[in-house]
């Protein structure tokens, strides 16, 4: 299968190349930095674009079998004055797809968006109204964006992500009473990706990623 990762150039992006190429899989990796990427491999392509050019992510959407969206943002001011990043990004992502292909994409998002918002309780709602709200209410935007596509989607929404490796142990839950912040690796989100990828069970779904 021949995958286009956005945001493949760190954190869950750049995690999720790596567990594809491992997989056997054809990669091109996009991302405005693709050249520091800092891995070589004969089946790894990587685009340099920017997700909120239409040419850019066009030209990108070309030959792959899906699409995999980790968009992130580096602490800084966005997160006290707000942003549109991801759904701007997401809404030329998706009008791309629905032209052009492919119809399977998987959008990390992060728990606390859409509507498991409101398992952000307790220990965790004060940091999260005061470093991510302004940040996850343009998440929201996103989702939205992507529900409401003709695509083959998956929304995976990650909780509280640490470093390490995989623990072959990752959870992914559709049932929101299940819904509450818990750590996982970044490396286990990727193993959960390419998971979806495969076996599609949550088709449509959008489930809490948990270690």
């Amino acid at each position: 299968m021949h995958l286009l990762i956005i945001g493949a150039s760190r954190g869950i992006g750049l995690e999720t190349v790596k567990a594809a190429l491992a997989a056997g899989h054809e990669v091109r990796a996009f991302a405005r930095s693709a050249a520091s990427i800092p891995i070589d491999h004969p089946k790894l392509e990587k685009f340099a674009g920017d997700a909120l050019n239409r040419d850019s992510v066009g030209r990108a959407l070309d030959g792959v079998d899906a699409v995999v969206q980790v968009l992130g943002l580096q602490m800084g001011p966005s997160f006290v004055t707000g942003t549109e990043l991801f759904s701007k990004a997401t809404r030329v992502l998706v009008d791309a797809m629905v032209a052009k292909g492919p119809k399977r994409l998987i959008c990390v998002t992060g728990l606390g968006a859409g509507d498991s918002r409101g398992s952000i309780t307790g220990f965790f709602a004060i940091p999260f109204t005061l470093i991510l709200k302004r940040v996850y209410d343009d998440k929201d935007v996103q989702e939205r964006i992507v529900r409401a596509s003709p695509l083959d989607w998956t929304v995976m929404r990650p909780g509280i992500l640490k470093d390490g490796p995989a623990s072959g142990r990752v959870r992914l839950l559709p049932d929101p009473k299940d819904w509450r912040p818990g750590p996982v690796t970044r490396a286990d989100v990727a193993a959960a990706i390419m998971g979806e990828i495969f076996d599609s069970h949550h088709l449509r779904g959008t489930p809490a990623v948990l270690g």
